[in-house]
Order: structure tokens, then C-alpha cells, then sequence
């Protein structure tokens, strides 16, 4: 009897992981239709003031950096930027600066992670190396891919041209992408009820984020604590294992923060080096892409075309400095000098931190203001 109770024990807690992964799911795709819906109610004023303030690229950056800083979920926010593009209230090039940014701001979790080393310096230089990385290969991959999208829409145009080949498909036409979620009817009748849309977005976007939160947390306690603990020996021996690993995990997960943050205790107890755990985390920052692309499902070709500007972004991030090791290298060794320089310098990291996801996004936003 004890036996049955045993194997019942175990057995009813996953089959509620489970209906929690499913409902966390279901209450994604309400949220992000419900944020089509109500931004695409909202009027022409306020409309024309959210296209005014993102005609500037880097203001449409930091922006994307300094929201994700504070709410710490680039997934929100990229899956946010879907329905609003969809609506027809945010252009993709208006966009997908926003997601470089955000892309950014998402890394602080890392970084604030490792600060809890900081009472030991050894352990606190590994971790705070770990931490920083993430920042240092976004901000990389930024500086080299802003540019290319301001002056040529890389980004953009590469984006739209792949997504045309889903919305020519036949299949793909009429109502399948431009028209109707399954949820439609439910989400349009509560826009109706709440009578403003802008407290309808900021319902939506509240249930976004938290249907991340509940979809991170079961898909974490049923795929991967156990598994990452029993395997992390395994995981950082090869290079294309690691970074395959990162991918897997950030999809099932869809929180780059998440296991990202995981691979700072083990640098930090030398349980692995920063070069090994490094494509791990590039291939968490594909991996966290997934929200966008299950966002973008019965969505008009540009908010498509949006979740592929984050595949493409981060694909491209990891074929710059993951193939070649001298390459791979540069982010480790910066993550490394920072570390260092902030153990002799404890307010170095503090600056950093606060200076880099809070104050020049803020003063650029300000002052760069038309």
C-alpha cells in the first residue's frame, strides 16, 4: 500500500507540472492575442505618439534595454513587440531595435546573480566573470549589428524576405495569418468590456509576463533541475555540446535569466571555467527566441518577420564568436579583465551595473527626445 502511495506521490505531482505547462501556455497565447486586440483599439494620437518616439533608432535601443532591466524579461518584451507590431501600431523597423535592447537589458539577471560572491573574492571574480559574459556578447553582437540594420535594414529586410516565404504559402494566406486566433471571440469580448485600451494592453501584457513566469517555473521543476544537476559534468566537455545544451534548455525553459544564472554557481565553485560554460550561454540566447516565434503563430507577415529579427540576431551573434576560438575568446577575456578590475575596485561592477541597465539609457532617452 505504502508502495502504491509512493509511486501515486510522484506521479500526481508531474501530471500537475504538466497541466501547469499547458495552462501557462494557453494563457500566452490568450495574453499575446488580448494585447493585439487591445493596442490595435488604441487611438490615433496615442498611436502616432508611440511611432514618434522609436523614429530614433537608439532611442528605440534603450528603451528596450532599460524596460527589460526593470521587469527582467526580454521574453515579455519581444512577445509584447509581436502583438504591437501586429496590430499595425509599431513598424518591424521601428522594432527591432528594441529587441536589440532588450536583448541587453535581459543579462542583468546574471550579473546581480553573481554579486551574491561578493564577501569572497576568489569565488566572486569567477562568478562575476560568468555573469558579465552574457552582457559583454550581447553588447558585442549590438555594436556589430545596429549599425548594419540603421544603414542597410540587414536585420529587417533579411527578416521580411524569409517571412514572405510563409505568408505566399497558400496555407498561410487569409485566415490562418491575418486574421483570427482561436481565442479571438473571448479576447474581443473583454476589450469590449474593459472599454480603454490602455488598460487593456497593460492587463495583457501582466498576464504575458505572467505566464512566462508559471511557464519557466513548471517546465524548470520537470525538465531541467534534476536533469542539469545529474549531467553539468557532462554538459561543458565539448564545445557544440554546450551550446546545444544552452539552446535546449532556454527553449524548454524560455527564460535565458534562468539558465544563464544556473552556470554562475558553477564557475564560481570551479565546477567549470568561464570557456566552457561561454557556449552554453550563447546557446541559451538563441534558445530564449522561442517566445517570440510561439507569439508570431496566426500573426501578419512583419510580426513574423519580427521573431525571426531575434532568431536572426542571435544566430548571427553565435556564428561570429562561436566557431573560432580566438574569436570566442574576446568576450571571455573582457568578462575576465571586468572581473578583475571590480575585485580590486568593488564600486567598478556597481558603476557598471548601474550606469549600463539604468542611467545612460535613461539620460539618452531624455535628452535625445525631439
Amino acid at each position: 500500500m505504502e508502495s502504491l502511495e509512493k509511486q501515486g506521490g510522484p506521479a500526481k505531482s508531474n501530471f500537475f507540472q504538466y497541466a501547469q505547462v499547458l495552462f501557462a501556455l494557453l494563457l500566452f497565447i490568450f495574453a499575446i492575442d488580448l494585447l493585439t486586440v487591445g493596442v490595435g483599439n488604441i487611438n490615433g494620437g496615442i498611436a502616432l505618439e508611440i511611432l514618434n518616439a522609436t523614429k530614433n533608432p537608439f532611442i528605440s535601443l534603450f528603451i528596450g534595454l532599460l524596460v527589460t532591466a526593470l521587469i527582467q524579461s526580454s521574453s515579455t518584451v519581444t512577445a509584447s513587440l509581436v502583438a504591437i507590431v501586429a496590430s499595425g501600431n509599431l513598424t518591424l523597423q521601428q522594432a527591432v531595435p528594441i529587441v536589440l535592447g532588450a536583448n541587453i537589458g535581459t543579462t542583468l539577471t546574471s550579473t546581480l546573480v553573481s554579486l551574491s560572491y561578493l564577501m569572497n573574492n576568489k569565488e566572486f571574480r569567477r562568478a562575476l566573470s560568468a555573469g558579465i559574459s552574457h552582457d559583454i556578447f550581447n553588447i558585442l553582437t549590438v555594436i556589430l549589428l545596429l549599425p548594419l540594420e540603421i544603414y542597410f535594414g540587414f536585420l529587417s529586410n533579411t527578416a521580411s524576405h524569409i517571412a514572405g516565404w510563409f505568408a505566399s504559402d497558400n496555407s498561410f494566406e487569409g485566415p490562418i495569418v491575418y486574421n483570427r486566433m482561436f481565442t479571438r471571440s473571448w479576447t474581443e469580448w473583454i476589450v469590449n468590456q474593459i472599454n480603454h485600451p490602455v488598460v487593456s494592453m497593460i492587463l495583457s501584457v501582466a498576464l504575458v509576463f505572467l505566464a512566462i513566469k508559471v511557464l519557466s517555473t513548471a517546465m524548470y521543476k520537470s525538465f531541467i533541475k534534476n536533469t542539469f544537476q545529474d549531467i553539468n559534468k557532462v554538459i561543458f566537455q565539448k564545445t557544440g555540446l554546450a551550446f546545444f545544451y544552452g539552446l535546449f534548455f532556454t527553449a524548454a525553459v524560455q527564460s535565458s535569466t534562468v539558465t544563464t544564472s544556473l552556470v554562475v554557481p558553477l564557475v564560481a565553485s570551479k565546477k567549470a571555467t568561464l570557456s566552457k560554460v561561454f557556449p552554453f550561454i550563447i546557446g541559451a540566447n538563441i534558445g530564449t527566441t522561442i517566445t517570440a516565434v510561439i507569439a508570431s503563430i496566426y500573426k501578419p507577415e512583419a510580426a513574423i518577420a519580427l521573431a525571426l529579427v531575434h532568431v536572426l540576431f542571435n544566430s548571427i551573434g553565435a556564428l561570429i564568436f562561436l566557431p573560432i576560438s580566438g574569436i570566442r575568446k574576446i568576450p571571455v577575456w573582457i568578462s575576465n579583465y571586468m572581473a578583475k578590475i571590480s575585485l580590486k575596485y568593488r564600486l567598478v561592477v556597481f558603476a557598471y551595473i548601474l550606469l549600463t541597465f539604468f542611467v545612460i539609457p535613461f539620460l539618452l532617452i531624455y535628452f535625445t527626445q525631439d
